[in-house]
């Protein structure tokens, strides 16, 4: 399932090594780092590399500072809690090439870890360019480039593409423990299969919901995407979300399924909700009322799935072996409207028998917030949002093929 090369598969051992996490941590309104979930998803590859005797060499991004410096997008204090985790000092180096660089690498001992500031603090790392590319292989002295953040391998920037035609590029565990797993609830699910959908837009998704509608066995529709489902199926939405113009990739989407289960069975294999839960405000005072989904008022907004749709949708996933979970099915920033996500987390971590992937950045902090276990209720939380949509879709991703080859 995974056909590149692996820090386990080349001779790594007293080198120094330029490895590209994804340390895009989302920040409190004081800087200080919100989850860290990114960061202990890392360790596994520092430690086998470090364990190897390597200087280790990290590069990543955080937020978007479009090319300029900005302390508030420093990973330094990314640096420091890094080197709490690891329990070993994490030398922070405040740029990313240059002099600087060069020196803090050169002189770096093997079994030190080197931290670079945000590769967006330069335009040049979002437009590929091979001068910075080559600049930071150059100046992080390193022998080897090891990919590990999976977060970023969907886009092709200076750290992700370019960078490998300087170094010979490896894998790290993360990326493919990423890989492996979600390939595999594709290609090799235990069955049954659903599929729980959610979040905003349908156009994101459109690969991925015809890739899921060839392998599933049910897939559940929620958040503000199957309000969209909803007036295309002739139902009155009020003022809820909604997206325009996408009628044909609904049509495409329904005779896809009608294709696998036949026109009368569509319904219960694409399940939109029942019922819904509405408000007239979306705010901390929006008070959650719950009607039939041909009820809706036009001065409310349909921002939850209602109980008689969770109850369904629970009974759907209890009978899985495996559930592929991508988007929020409400609001869940609001807790009055969090019930739908909620419920599935529950079954999921309740359920010890399904496989849960869970994939998508609103779907994982939701899920690392509501879990006390740090996401170990689950079988995979995935590190990636775009990017664990278009590898189960299929599509191919810069940052992995630009690997060298098992």
């Amino acid at each position: 399932m995974f056909n590149k090369k692996t820090i386990k598969d080349v001779p790594l051992d007293g080198k120094t090594v330029l490895v590209r996490a994804d340390y895009n941590v989302p920040l409190e309104k004081n800087g200080e780092i919100a989850d860290e979930y990114r960061l202990t998803q890392s360790l596994p590859t520092l430690r086998y590399l470090l364990d190897r005797n390597c200087t280790v060499v990290i590069c990543s991004h955080l937020g978007r500072p479009d090319g300029k410096k900005d302390e508030k997008y420093s990973l330094e204090k990314v640096a420091a809690r890094l080197g709490e985790l690891l329990a070993r000092p994490v030398r922070f180096v405040s740029d990313t090439i240059g002099d600087q660089v060069y020196q803090a690498t050169k002189h770096a001992r093997p079994g030190e870890v080197l931290l670079l500031e945000n590769l967006r603090f330069y335009a040049a790392e979002e437009q590929n360019d091979p001068v910075f590319a080559k600049q930071l292989a150059k100046d992080s002295s390193a022998s080897y480039f090891v990919q590990d953040g999976f977060g970023v391998v969907h886009r092709a920037h200076a750290s992700t593409s370019a960078i490998t035609e300087f170094l010979p590029s490896v894998a790290g565990l993360l990326l493919e423990k990423e890989c492996k797993t979600l390939q595999a609830a594709i290609h090799s699910p235990q069955k049954p299969l659903v599929a729980v959908l959610g979040g905003a837009k349908i156009s994101d998704k459109i690969s991925v919901i015809l890739r899921l509608i060839e392998v599933a066995d049910h897939v559940i529709i929620g958040g503000a995407m199957a309000n969209t489902f909803l007036r295309y199926r002739g139902y009155r939405i009020g003022k809820s979300i909604a997206e325009d113009d996408l009628d044909d990739t609904i049509d495409k989407i329904y005779q896809t399924a009608a294709k696998k289960v036949g026109e009368d069975a569509i319904d219960d294999f694409i399940m939109l909700p029942i019922d819904v839960a509405v408000a007239t405000t979306i705010d901390q005072s929006a008070r959650r009322a719950v009607v039939a989904a041909d009820e809706v008022a036009e001065d409310e907004y349909i921002l939850d799935i209602g109980q008689a749709s969770i109850e369904h949708m629970a009974g759907a996933i209890r009978q899985a072996k495996t559930v592929i979970w991508s988007g929020t099915l409400g609001y869940a920033e609001l807790p009055a409207f969090a019930h739908a996500s909620a419920r599935v987390a529950l079954e999921l971590a309740s359920n010890p028998h399904i496989t849960s992937i869970i994939g998508g950045g609103d779907t994982v902090n939701f899920v690392l917030d509501w879990d006390a276990n740090g996401g170990s209720s689950f079988t995979h939380v995935s590190t990636g949002g775009s990017a664990s949509l278009e590898l189960m879709a299929g599509q191919k991703l810069p940052g992995i093929e630009a690997l060298l080859d098992a």
